[in-house]
């Protein structure tokens, strides 16, 4: 038996039924991690002696014969934006890079309660800025399928881990697609929760209205297994609601209504907007096959996708501009490292160069724009402007729930990109979210699966289907996405 081709499920009952040891499965985990990760560099850190005293903690419950949360003792990886207390979270930031967590994130907590092993924090782009991992302040994350190509982002890191079978599950953030759009590119499966449906507390905030934390595993099982442990409201994050629970049969399942969204199906045009033909290929063998299973399909209109980009990233500079402020190099951390000037002539000299210093330049764009779409004379005409196209986008959305119950596309308009390839021209960057921004806006659950099964290793870049909901009808999407790979995925 190879642990590390067991899923969540199987790795918890493997455990609990006692054919191998929460510690050595725990080895088998650090042990590849130490001789592969240098070529992807998933990880930004890795808690081997903390993760092997929480195996052995696991192993004791199950000697005893306690009873054990279904994912006890099941490694996990956290992206480097969610605190674990004590532990350095830098958010892949020069600005943090020597910042120790003082609390938990809540879902952090829920997870400590479960019994899961925290096997470290892994890389990402700068606050969650980008969608390539290529703006960490610590290295690019490649990806497993090929070391020449991105792994999407900012989750990349969570991904590849999963992807490269560093890790069964991880725990990424989405903001326009930072769970889905790496997902996608390395093979897995990764979920963006409903806006609500998991607490925020503890995630370092990028966007307040937008983020979300997701789940990122190989099935649509394990990541419902992943999510069930960590939805729920939250005295600390007053945002969050919960989901209503409740198991889908498959005869339910198959009453779900599809829509499929002509404009996210566009064929691709120069300067990056479109659908690739591949992309769009795979994902309609995907739709006919749903099809062809006596589900009921109909094309839907969704107009004002083609604005959802230029709504984000005017929407999400602003609140950059604003939660990014905190970050002045004197509380978080209170010192930064080697390298950095430490003379000055004034307070404000002190913050100029600190910031200066501690941002990359994607985090120093975004600041400055949304500086800028805030000051007086400019909010009327763009941020302002911004969050009533937002709403229009949302009732938009809310229209087609009356004819169909979910919405079918492509995760991402291309498969993973070459490295440098985008990195010269923002926009066509800013357009890799072109098709999962639009979830994001509306507050609604969105899941990635890839069209079929890929193997590292097997010359093929994977591609993903995206599964999206009504909003908190989350149970809906996992159960439709489960559906898909037990039956018609090739």
């Amino acid at each position: 038996m190879n642990i590390r081709d067991l899923s969540v499920k199987e790795y918890g009952e493997g455990l609990r039924a006692k054919k191998f040891s929460a510690e050595e499965g725990m080895h088998e985990f650090l042990s590849v991690i130490k001789k592969e990760d240098k070529k992807i560099h998933a990880f930004l850190s890795v808690f081997e002696d903390e993760a092997l005293t929480q195996a052995r903690a696991v192993d004791g419950k199950i000697a005893r014969e306690e009873m054990l949360h279904p994912l006890a003792g099941v490694p996990i990886a956290v992206k480097d934006n969610i605190l674990i207390h004590g532990a350095k979270t830098t958010a892949a930031s020069r600005i943090l890079e020597n910042y120790a967590s003082a609390y938990d994130a809540t879902v952090i907590q829920k997870l400590r309660d479960s019994d899961v092993v925290f096997l470290g924090k892994t890389n990402m782009d700068e606050f969650a800025m980008g969608a390539s991992t290529e703006n960490s302040a610590f290295g690019a994350t490649k990806n497993p399928y090929d070391i020449s190509r991105v792994p999407g982002g900012s989750s990349g890191g969570s991904a590849a881990s999963v992807a490269a079978k560093f890790a069964p599950m991880a725990l990424g953030s989405d903001t326009g697609g930072s769970v889905r759009q790496p997902a996608a590119f390395c093979g897995v499966v990764g979920f963006k929760p409903s806006y609500g449906a998991v607490s925020r507390f503890g995630l370092i905030a990028m966007t307040s209205s937008i983020d979300q934390i997701g789940p990122i595993a190989r099935s649509a099982e394990d990541v419902s297994f992943l999510f069930d442990a960590i939805e729920g409201k939250d005295r600390f994050d007053t945002t969050s609601v919960g989901v209503p629970s409740g198991e889908y049969s498959e005869e339910a399942v198959k009453k779900i209504r599809i829509g499929i969204p002509k404009e996210y199906f566009l064929p691709a045009q120069a300067g990056g907007e479109g659908v690739d033909a591949p992309v769009k290929a795979e994902v309609m063998k995907s739709i006919e096959a749903f099809r062809k299973n006596g589900f009921a399909v109909k094309e839907v209109s969704l107009p004002l996708t083609k604005y959802a980009i230029s709504v984000y990233y005017i929407i999400v500079p602003a609140e950059v501009s604003a939660n990014l402020a905190r970050f002045d190099g004197i509380r978080y951390p209170k010192e930064l490292k080697k390298g950095f000037e430490k003379s000055f002539s004034d307070l404000l000299e002190k913050y100029k160069k600190a910031r200066g210093y501690g941002f990359g330049d994607e985090a120093k764009r975004r600041i400055l724009l949304g500086t800028f779409v805030l000051s007086a004379g400019y909010y009327d005409a763009y941020y302002k402007k911004a969050e009533k196209v937002r709403e229009l986008i949302t009732r938009e959305f809310e229209s087609v729930w009356d004819d169909v119950d979910v919405l079918l596309a492509p995760t991402t308009p291309t498969r993973a990109f070459k490295f440098g390839e985008k990195t010269d021209d923002p926009l066509q960057m800013y357009a890799c979210d072109m098709l999962t921004a639009p979830a994001n806006l509306a507050g609604l659950p969105a899941l990635s699966v890839p069209v079929k099964k890929y193997e590292i290793g097997g010359k093929e870049l994977p591609v993903g289907l995206q599964i999206i909901g009504r909003q908190f009808h989350d149970r809906e999407v996992l159960a439709l996405g489960r559906f898909y790979e037990k039956y018609l995925r090739v």
